[in-house]
């Protein structure tokens, strides 16, 4: 005898890889098959949500025919602007559970809203708190993505150390200087420990910044350039020893400590959003990050992740519904 079925789920994606990120590993964490809705926008989705209301008006008439029936039993969304189409959904189909991700400005006819410890948003009805934020970053992926890299990383002396570039943000400036400074650093540590560096960049770190570290690295490594048509990331990851940090980014941050590797943080240009120091305390307190330069520590906990601890949050909305893939 069959079970009750499993609930139909649309994925709300925006084009914005760190909110899609969120919203695919939150999915991936559910382990139901989804849907992915890729949203496209028009000039319109810049006016606040207050002004869109539920509506389609922000996007374009592509993804707008991409929205029909039969309609989902969950939406799982990320982003400020996903957050209309999302709201038009439930005026479809009042029982649709709505999850968001991110802090979307209210949480007015939304389910639940999962919101990283770090950014502070006060207590409202439905609002869950997560250290860190989602995403893809699972023993699954890691390992499958490190058995296709691990044949070009024989001649690569252990521990391999992986480090996660980012770049310039508000307020935190990343110059060619800057990345000169950080692969004499990264490269030190590497050379103290006797190992390599597998080094991958992020879409703001730029090319006068990769071409800086390619420079500058002068210890064995393998240098992954965004945006060069082979992504290693999840790869070089999966072959980690231990994970350096840059930083700049709450979602390379919270990615490197799924790894249950050794992170260390860079902190040589500490100085951005509040919220971004923050999460580092945070995740010093717990263990699972220090500073570039600190010991090699003896234990770890186990790796971070808030995708489950979303996923979690999101059964508990859900009616009674068929067993996880």
């Amino acid at each position: 005898m069959s079970g009750p079925p499993a609930p139909s789920i649309w994925v709300l994606v925006d084009g914005r890889p760190g909110h899609d990120h969120q919203a695919l590993g939150v999915a991936d964490a559910l382990g139901w098959p989804f849907v992915v809705k890729p949203l496209r926008y028009g000039a319109l989705a810049r006016l606040p949500n207050r002004l869109l209301g539920p509506s389609t008006w922000g996007l374009r008439p592509a993804p707008r025919d991409l929205l029909a029936p039969p309609w989902p039993d969950l939406v799982i969304s990320a982003g400020r602007r996903t957050v209309p189409v999302a709201r038009w959904l439930r005026q479809r189909n009042a029982a649709v559970i709505l999850t968001h991700l991110m802090w979307p400005g209210s949480t007015r006819d939304l389910d639940l809203v999962a919101v990283p410890e770090h950014d502070r948003v006060a207590d409202q009805p439905g609002l869950l708190r997560t250290t860190g934020t989602p995403s893809r970053v699972t023993r699954a992926s890691l390992m499958a993505a490190a058995a296709r890299l691990a044949p070009r990383l024989a001649a690569l002396p252990r521990p391999r150390i992986a480090c996660l570039v980012g770049g310039t943000r508000r307020r935190m400036r990343f110059a060619p200087s800057d990345a000169q400074a950080l692969a004499r650093r990264i490269s030190g540590f590497a050379q103290a420990h006797g190992g390599s560096l597998l080094v991958t960049t992020s879409r703001r770190t730029g090319p006068a910044c990769e071409q800086a570290l390619a420079r500058s690295i002068d210890v064995p490594h393998l240098l992954d350039r965004f945006g060069g048509g082979d992504c290693l990331y999840l790869g070089m990851l999966g072959c980690a020893d231990a994970v350096v940090v840059t930083a700049d980014s709450a979602s390379l941050c919270s990615e490197a400590c799924a790894t249950g590797q050794p992170v260390f943080l860079d902190v040589a240009h500490r100085t951005g959003p509040r919220k971004l120091t923050r999460l580092h305390v945070r995740l010093e307190e717990l263990g699972y990050l220090r500073p570039l330069g600190a010991p090699w520590p003896e234990v770890m906990p186990p790796p971070l992740d808030p995708a489950a601890t979303v996923a979690a949050a999101i059964r508990d909305l859900l009616p009674r519904v068929g067993t996880p893939r």
